[in-house]
């Protein structure tokens, strides 16, 4: 009872505040989570970094195809060998508090983002010197080169230095910080919207800045934002016209919303891979029935639960054929050297044999151990579902699992703790470069010793081979394609043979749009009102 009069509250919230912007061009949009942070260095999250970039900019940007365009910096060039890039800076742009942006801001930027609960981080080398030249241009330093150092920088977005000073938000807030900084609540930023009203899991209101430095293609005035974490509230207000825009549609409507009158659902191909991880760290297990030592560091334990997946069932039953199974952490579309690893094969025969060689036999009750799950129910499409299924399919194998499937906030503020203390979860990943470098760097190096920023800082469960660090500090710095590609290939089919994750799919992307709305959806799922029209 109480979660539907939370959703009845938001949903009327929502109505009211529609009623009162019926005089301008408004666009209702409603996603099943909230946006927990405005701090555009706190949280390197699809989602929230989407709806930022809304408000804040990158020196580069990213068009409609996901190439590399200019944004706060008109141009750049490389010196020096790759040592140094110099960044010209985009004259006249002003902050939405009217302060002009400048090279100041963006070495006070830089050193924001490397800040130790900065998630930005990785946007960075941890080496790198920012350094004004004049008002309009920044040289980056570098200790050795890094042709792709630029692939990120659309969504490491530029603050006030002025602004972020007085307001006393120098240091960026952890994601599970419970005394958040002014800058979590509140934005200044140089983008397309202005935030007119926060209010954390309710709504959030973007309205047209009219001194943007960009020639708009929007013609909204403002967007109201609304977190209806319920699937069917959210159907139901794009279905009565209450909103405009939901993400994602539930898969088992997608036709019903492709019959309605007013609505559609807009579709495409995902870059997102979602994958299962496991704790390698630990020499105990914590959250499991196994005592004085850990399952999961055994590759023949890992690839056990591999084999007990039947991903093909996942695709058909849970996402409604909505999924590629993917082989890796990269999507082909990206790194189409990985369409030649296959997947481990379903093989329940082959996972009980591993478990019974690596000394876990069954007990008088068919089981072998209990270990807990942690999971989000409101990030990935269906990843509740996904996690039930996986939990009875593990089960063919003696293995009880205690599923933890809780929202997306609570989820990410355990996920997104220096030590992310579960043995078993389920994550999506998007690269924020679109290069495979990014997977190497942040979900399959080893993890730097207190989980914080540079190499395997997404790397939860502490997956640690070498030859894959070996390969990706060279990777980092190679500049003949072919050298390249052979060695991420590499690095991923050493990552495939220890199985250190357990790759399930790349979801596809389903928006439900209301028939008088136009918006871009690129493959990086990323909700940019700059580019909706709404007639």
């Amino acid at each position: 009872m109480l979660k539907k009069l939370i959703a009845a509250a938001s949903l009327a919230a929502l109505v009211a505040g529609a009623g009162a912007a019926n005089a301008q061009q408004t666009l209702r949009y409603a996603f099943q989570g909230n946006l927990n942070t405005l701090d555009p260095h706190s949280l390197n999250e699809t989602t929230t970094l989407g709806l930022q970039g809304n408000v804040y900019e990158g020196l580069t940007a990213r068009d409609k195809d996901l190439r590399i365009v200019p944004g706060l910096a008109e141009r750049w060039e490389v010196l020096d060998n790759g040592l140094r890039w110099r960044f010209y800076l985009r004259k006249g742009v002003k902050f939405h508090n009217g302060n002009d942006f400048n090279a100041d801001d963006v070495v006070f930027s830089t050193a924001r983002t490397l800040a130790r609960n900065s998630q930005l981080a990785v946007r960075l080398p941890r080496d790198i010197e920012a350094v004004k030249v004049d008002d309009y241009t920044v040289d980056f330093k570098l200790k050795t080169p890094n042709p792709i150092l630029h692939y990120s920088w659309d969504t490491w977005y530029m603050m006030d230095k002025e602004w972020t000073e007085a307001n006393n938000a120098t240091q960026p807030s952890a994601p599970q910080d419970p005394t958040p900084s002014f800058a979590v609540l509140n934005a200044n930023g140089t983008g397309a919207f202005r935030i007119s009203e926060h209010q954390l899991g309710v709504r959030t209101v973007f309205e047209k800045n009219p001194n943007w430095w960009q020639k708009s293609e929007h013609n909204l005035d403002r967007v109201i934002f609304t977190p209806i974490t319920s699937a069917p509230t959210r159907v139901a207000a794009l279905l009565s016209g209450e909103v405009d825009i939901i993400d994602p549609v539930p898969l088992q409507d997608v036709a019903r919303i492709n019959a309605s009158p007013n609505a559609r659902v807009l579709e495409g191909p995902e870059i997102r891979t979602i994958y299962m991880g496991f704790d390698q760290m630990r020499p105990e297990l914590t959250a499991s029935s196994v005592k004085g030592k850990n399952p999961f560091k055994d590759m023949r334990v890992r690839k056990a639960f591999y084999q007990a997946v039947e991903i093909e069932a996942i695709k058909r039953q849970v996402m409604r054929n909505a999924a590629t199974p993917a082989s890796s952490l990269i999507s082909p579309l990206l790194f189409p050297q990985v369409s030649q690893i296959q997947r481990h094969p379903f093989d329940v025969a082959a996972a009980n044999k591993l478990l019974d060689e690596a000394g876990y036999p069954r007990g008088a009750d068919g089981t072998r151990f209990e270990v807990d799950l942690d999971c989000p129910n409101d990030r990935y499409v269906n990843d509740g579902p996904i996690c039930q299924a996986v939990t009875a399919m593990l089960a063919r194998i003696g293995i009880k699992i205690n599923l933890l499937a809780v929202p997306r906030a609570q989820f990410f503020a355990k996920a997104n703790s220096p030590v992310f203390n579960t043995p078993f979860y389920l994550l999506g990943w998007t690269p924020g470069t679109m290069d495979a470098h990014n997977v190497l760097n942040d979900l399959m190096m080893c993890r730097t010793p207190d989980g914080s920023g540079g190499r395997g800082q997404f790397n939860n469960g502490g997956y640690c081979n070498p030859k894959v660090d070996e390969l990706a500090l060279k990777v980092l710095v190679e500049i003949d394609t072919a050298k390249r590609d052979a060695m991420i290939l590499e690095a991923f089919k050493i990552l495939h043979e220890d199985v250190g994750y357990i790759p399930l799919h790349q979801q596809a992307l389903a928006w439900g749009v209301s028939k008088n709305v136009d918006i871009v959806q690129r493959a990086d799922n990323q909700p940019l009102f700059y580019w909706a029209t709404k007639k």
